[in-house]
């Protein structure tokens, strides 16, 4: 897109409970429309009790945007952050307003999620456009958004130094990394999605020769072929990384066995290493995660490290993005290409590390289109985003 002159920044994200009596309803927040009962939800519910029914994210995000606006101003960017969530106060519709009450009229929204995919992208892009509508600001308020940037240099530069030093530690423990294996961690997400978010590009020989489709098998679609690359380019620029092996795994599936997910779960793919060599121990990048929520203390620090010590293996799990400088500046970076106040010789060029990107400003109108259970795709106030104001379709 063409810069415009945005008064505002959204930072948008997922959301998360801030005491024990939250977590039922925004369990119920997040799988709304489901019919999931409550005491199903109980079971996920034991995750957030454990750590008081307190979800980390919320105070992730309250550092992350006192970062952001740290980072506009050492800049000389005037642009005021606000914060607003998809699940939990703050809520996106009602920080729409206040942006508005404030005296806002345009405004550019980053998301904490990097990769392509419905809940990672379109989702957000529907959560403003329903925002906009719920409240009557559409055709008051122009929301747009900034592209994905799962391999923006300060992004990608924000695992490398946890990599790198967790290799060493490993060195330190084990006296070598030949029997050390990494394993880059990601959200799992049914292969519906996966497929609805795209084929690689360029990967028709792939299909030709193994007949797989998009979200069969990693690197068929876009979600999971981003993520290879993002892995294969961190080991590449990380000097202890060399000869040392490693995969892409998935954590975090929901819903009944009978839908496929992508594959394998970190835990299964742990299991099968050990069987299969003699495997001492296992560094776990948790590459889809910009910080250190439920998913990534349970799911990662909880489940997977269990697994390990049953299966004898160190263990050790590097840090997600979270405020590192590097990552912080390239949100900045990427808020700074969209604003026509700033002078051209001022915007940051367009930067991405991989053969994908630097992804689209504007998406393609069908895009990571929800599909759900019965093969029916989700109604979506997406295609008619142009006409209430949200762009980044």
């Amino acid at each position: 897109m063409a810069p415009k002159h945005y008064d505002a920044l959204l930072l948008a994200s997922f959301g998360g409970p801030e005491g024990q009596d939250d977590v039922i309803p925004f369990l119920r927040n997040v799988t709304a429309g489901r019919g999931i009962p409550d005491e199903r939800l109980e079971e996920v519910a034991t995750h957030y009790r454990a750590h008081g029914g307190v979800s980390p994210i919320n105070d992730q995000n309250r550092a992350l945007k006192a970062a952001l606006e740290q980072e506009l101003s050492r800049r000389g960017i005037e642009l005021p952050v606000y914060w607003g969530n998809r699940n939990w106060d703050p809520y996106i519709p009602e920080t729409l307003q206040e942006m508005y009450r404030q005296g806002h009229r345009r405004v550019l929204t980053v998301s904490t999620s990097a990769y392509s995919g419905y809940s990672s992208c379109r989702q957000y892009r529907e959560d403003l456009g329903t925002g906009l509508r719920e409240t009557g600001l559409e055709g008051s308020l122009e929301v747009d958004k900034v592209r994905q940037y799962f391999d923006h240099p300060g992004f990608v530069h924000s695992f490398q130094e946890g990599l790198s030093q967790g290799l060493r530690s490993m060195t330190q423990k084990l006296g070598t990394l030949e029997k050390v294996h990494v394993f880059f961690a990601t959200h799992s997400i049914p292969t519906s999605d996966a497929a609805a978010a795209g084929p690689r590009p360029l990967a028709q020989q792939l299909r030709d020769e193994t007949g797989a489709e998009p979200g069969e098998v990693n690197g068929a679609d876009v979600y999971s072929a981003q993520h290879l690359a993002v892995a294969e380019l961190l080991m590449e620029m990380t000097p202890e990384a060399k000869d040392v092996d490693w995969s892409l795994v998935y954590q975090s599936r929901s819903g009944p066995p009978t839908v496929p997910w992508l594959e394998p779960d970190i835990n299964d793919a742990m299991e099968e290493l050990a069987e299969q060599k003699d495997l001492r121990g296992v560094v776990v990048v948790p590459l889809g995660f910009v910080s250190d929520h439920m998913e990534v203390i349970w799911d990662l620090d909880t489940e997977a490290k269990e697994t390990a010590r049953e299966l004898g293996l160190e263990f050790l799990r590097t840090p997600t993005p979270g405020v590192h400088q590097q990552f912080v500046s390239g949100l900045v970076d990427m808020v700074a290409e969209r604003l026509e106040q700033l002078p051209e010789a001022e915007r940051p060029e367009r930067a991405g590390l991989t053969d994908f990107g630097p992804w689209f400003d504007v998406c393609r109108p069908n895009c990571c289109v929800k599909t759900m259970r019965d093969g029916t795709q989700k109604p979506t106030v997406a295609a008619v985003d142009s006409e209430v104001g949200v762009s980044g379709l």
